[in-house]
């Protein structure tokens, strides 16, 4: 729920380190624009914990029931050598209940509630990089190239930053300068369209294999971190996998899981499976889950209304109160304990032991 809290000042005292079991509040201390519908926004803890999180990691934020519009997962872009505040940089979406609710309303001095660290796309250990990113796909990289900027060490990461035009790439100046500062960071911004700054210098289009291989000849010898829209990663994914990088070396970041698919069981099992029936209480609907589905996916083919990011029991956005019933419920860190004890559970990773009564 946003609040208004009063101002803080300079002399608050840090009274210790962000606990992701128990502390669920941020507050907003500033709010910048980075494009044209582009916007960061920083936070820091009510009584300034240092927070800890890799490179990489993202948190949900809930504008709350004032706002009557559910949570949403956003990627930090700061660097985690800066521990006394984090940054998550927001693209307004066309229709986007919260993008549109955290540009049209989040101020300074405001309160959110927000779980994390959360996720892995975590950068592993390598001597050379490869970061490929489309549009505001570029936060969970960014933060990676803050932190080698931080950390003041020699690299060997080149940056292919995808975008529809010159005006939408986020941290175009910020990078452009630490290249400039860090010899091993090479930049190539892609743009589809240049009608907007027709004096463009570089490459036009689409990632593609002969861009690449063009770029980043010894891609094969990178570890290669991307994030961005679906379409973009499907196309990185395969390129990457023709020129030789080794699948364990490819890692990538996303959010979306529109569509959700179970592989289905086999007869045989499908015909001992149990079904139990799944009422959501406030949308007064009710569906059959079979004890070998997660709740998440029988309730979205039968359209019930459920948020949802990732559908792996990570990021915590589908998280819903379980009134009545038991579920066998196998999370990656996306509900804290306390919230487990005190009810509440994942369906996107949870198969009913019995008949549930879901408050949603």
């Amino acid at each position: 729920m946003a609040i208004e809290l009063p101002l803080m000042t300079n002399n608050t005292i840090n009274t210790g380190v962000w606990n992701p079991d128990t502390d669920d509040s941020l507050v907003c201390i500033d709010v910048h624009d980075e494009t044209h519908d582009v916007k960061s926004f920083t936070f820091v803890s009510p009584d300034r914990k240092q927070i800890v999180f890799s490179a990489g990691q993202y948190f949900m934020f809930e504008p709350g029931a004032d706002a009557d519009i559910d949570g949403r997962c956003y990627s930090i872009s700061s660097s985690p050598h800066r521990r006394n505040a984090i940054t998550i940089t927001v693209k307004r979406v066309p229709g986007g209940q919260v993008s549109n609710w955290l540009h049209d309303n989040l101020a300074p001095n405001t309160i959110l509630r927000a779980s994390g660290p959360l996720g892995k796309f975590v950068r592993p250990p390598a001597k050379k990089y490869l970061f490929m990113s489309g549009g505001s796909g570029v936060t969970p990289v960014m933060s990676m190239v803050r932190e080698f900027a931080d950390a003041s060490e020699p690299v060997d990461v080149v940056f292919l930053h995808a975008g529809r035009s010159p005006k939408d790439f986020i941290f175009r100046s910020e990078l452009a300068t630490l290249s400039e500062k860090m010899k091993g960071l090479r930049l190539l911004f892609l743009p589809e369209d240049t009608s907007n700054e027709r004096s463009w210098p570089g490459v036009t289009g689409r990632i593609s294999k002969e861009l690449l291989q063009l770029a980043v000849p010894d891609i094969a010898e990178r570890v290669v971190m991307c994030c961005g829209p679906a379409p973009f990663m499907r196309a990185a994914k395969s390129i990457s996998a023709e020129l030789g990088v080794p699948e364990k070396n490819y890692h990538e970041e996303s959010f979306d899981a529109a569509v959700i698919e179970e592989a289905p069981a086999p007869i045989a099992e499908a015909v001992e499976a149990k079904v139990f029936t799944v009422q959501f209480s406030k949308q007064g609907k009710s569906v059959e889950v079979r004890a070998d589905q997660t709740v998440l996916a029988c309730a979205k083919k039968s359209g019930v209304r459920l948020p949802s990011s990732c559908a792996n029991g990570i990021c915590g956005t589908c998280k819903s109160k379980l009134v009545s019933g038991n579920v066998d419920m196998k999370h990656d860190g996306g509900i804290r304990q306390r919230e487990i004890d005190a009810g509440f559970f994942l369906p996107c990773c949870s198969k009913p032991l019995s008949d549930l009564v879901v408050e949603r």
